[in-house]
């Protein structure tokens, strides 16, 4: 317990430092870690899509997976996170995104117009020689959305133009960009984003142009390598950035990774492959499904989308339900009845399309990743339940996070499964992460510990049901960045008429609560107490018999994660 005093104390003198020097406390994240010794234990360990191990631990030590398995010894300086009836599984890996980088902001100049024909390869979205990680801004405000869900890789690229640039891998944590960069240059991005007002303005324009550069690339890759071998005779090469860059392509040492939305992007693709036999991966596909015989025949690897149409529940419900109307007595339509019903049944059949084309190429054996480009944040985990609940197994999508993204990208000897000697890219979950209600409660990449709140479910309200009894000594601890810290929080009364108490281990104080409510089994109260200056800190407990969680909070320094129990009567 004195070690947890002397750490909560720590937080405490940083935050009355911030009131003196009005300095922002930094995030988790930014911070150097207590140690580099974990321990997660307990918990049921999903390894690899099928593979389980029932009350496991996982060592991580120095950003790696030291062990696995039910018999490992747990070193006394490790930090543990007791995992009881949670899941650990591996770091999910982002197939392609913009993860990091941020979109640039519309500042082009008039060009003249002579040159609209034929304009500067950057003015046209032509910047193959550009890497994505150059970049790289570790404040970029998805990385921090994408890690809480559960990922800890991205194979991550620029956004804009033809030719964006090459692609990355990096890894959700870090300071400075360049602290995020794992792999660097593993891809050329490619996309049918025509230019504005310029050459090529038009998706036939882009074929034409990406077929140009790529032979006039293999032409000047050719001379260069008969220079380099016998120059004699021969005028030295023009340095051509645009075409160098696009050397590793033509000598298939790099693939070319297209964001191909559509069924007619993804012939195209096919298309310009077929002529110019280059590597491909088709990355960000949301209309598979008529293409499945022909991903099936390729092989080639694929990234799926999961930025789709909304399918709302009563939209799903009438679908479902369609089989039951030749039951019931239909009255007679009129034409315009009749047609604006055919639309919505053809509306439903596509947006149905989308959700099921996963599990369709599952059962084919065509196997694909997902990506993150256009889905944002906050609808991922709902997009990925219902293309589960439309036939997608819970192995076939954890396989399409970790094994499959990292099979395709080249990780797999340090990433997508739960193995000694990997890189510590974990994700610890309150119950299985399929389902519904599961909670990612911690997150590690390359061993750094990244802590979440468990999301707070509304309560049913009582119904006349008996009122919380939250009398008694309540024993607690909570954890900061900076360390764990604890007391106790002792409530006298009975409901509507509750006052106390509470202990805090940072100041040897005891303060009196005030603004005391009770809704459903959740308690919640502020005080005062002073660290050079007087600060308010509110705290909320949900009460579940004799244990609680809850969080406290910090006037504007922010929530930590608190928990409970009950201490017994003498």
């Amino acid at each position: 317990m004195q070690k947890h005093h002397r750490l909560f104390r720590g937080m405490f003198l940083l935050l009355i430092v911030g009131f003196f020097s009005n300095n922002v406390i930094a995030q988790e994240g930014d911070l150097k870690p207590v140690t580099n010794k974990y321990a997660i234990k307990n918990a049921t360990i999903v390894q690899a899509p099928g593979q389980i191990i029932e009350n496991g631990a996982v060592l991580i030590e120095n950003g790696l997976i030291k062990a696995v398995g039910t018999n490992i010894s747990i070193p006394a300086d490790a930090w543990v996170v007791n995992a009881d009836s949670m899941f650990v599984y591996a770091g999910f890996i982002s197939g392609l995104s913009n993860i990091g980088v941020e979109k640039p902001k519309e500042e082009r100049k008039d060009l003249d117009e002579k040159l609209t024909g034929n304009p500067p390869n950057d003015y046209a979205g032509i910047t193959p020689e550009r890497s994505a990680a150059d970049m790289l801004q570790a404040n970029e405000k998805t990385i921090s959305s994408f890690r809480q869900l559960g990922f800890t890789a991205s194979h991550t690229v620029a956004h804009e133009g033809m030719l964006p640039g090459t692609g990355s891998i990096i890894l959700l944590n870090g300071k400075k960009g360049e602290e995020m960069l794992y792999k660097e240059d593993i891809s050329m991005f490619s996309q049918f984003d025509a230019a504005k007002g310029v050459y090529p303005n038009t998706v036939i324009g882009v074929m034409a142009k990406y077929r140009d550069l790529y032979r006039k690339a293999s032409q000047a890759r050719d001379y260069s390598s008969r220079y380099n071998t016998d120059p004699a005779g021969m005028e030295r090469p023009d340095a051509n950035s645009t075409l160098e860059a696009l050397y590793p392509v033509v000598d298939k040492q790099m693939p070319v990774i297209f964001k191909a939305e559509s069924i007619k992007d993804i012939m195209r693709v096919k298309a310009l492959q077929q002529d110019l036999n280059f590597t491909p991966i088709y990355g960000e596909v949301k209309q598979g499904w008529d293409a499945i015989p022909t991903f099936k025949a390729l092989g080639s690897p694929i990234f799926l989308s999961l930025d789709y149409p909304e399918w709302k529940e009563e939209d799903k419900k009438e679908d479902l339900e369609k089989k039951n109307s030749e039951k019931e007595d239909i009255k007679e339509l009129s034409s315009e009845e009749i047609e604006a019903n055919a639309l919505k049944a053809r509306k439903m059949e596509m947006i149905k399309n989308y959700y099921t084309q996963a599990g369709i190429m599952s059962s084919r054996g065509v196997q694909f990743g997902f990506s993150t480009m256009e889905v944002k944040s906050k609808n991922f985990k709902t997009t990925l339940m219902k293309v589960i609940e439309y036939g997608l197994s819970e192995d076939q999508a954890l396989a399409a996070l970790t094994t499959q993204p990292a099979r395709i990208l080249g990780l797999s000897n340090t990433m997508g499964t739960i193995e000694a000697g990997k890189i510590a890219n974990l994700i610890v979950s309150d119950t299985a992460y399929f389902n519904k209600n599961a909670n990612v409660r911690y997150v590690f990449v390359d061993g750094m510990k990244y802590k979440y709140e468990a999301k707070e479910r509304k309560k049913k309200k009582s119904n006349g049901e008996e009122p919380l009894n939250a009398d008694g000594v309540w024993s607690y601890s909570t954890e900061t960045p900076q360390g764990e810290g604890g007391g106790t929080i002792t409530i006298s009364g009975s409901p509507g008429n509750y006052s106390g108490t509470m202990t805090l281990s940072f100041n040897d104080s005891t303060n009196d609560m005030e603004n005391i409510e009770v809704d459903g089994n959740t308690v919640s109260f502020s005080v005062k107490t002073n660290v050079g200056e007087e600060i308010t800190i509110d705290v909320s407990m949900t009460i579940d018999e004799d244990t609680f969680e809850g969080t406290l909070s910090v006037a504007e320094f922010g929530s930590f994660p608190m928990e409970g129990s009950k201490e017994p009567e003498n």
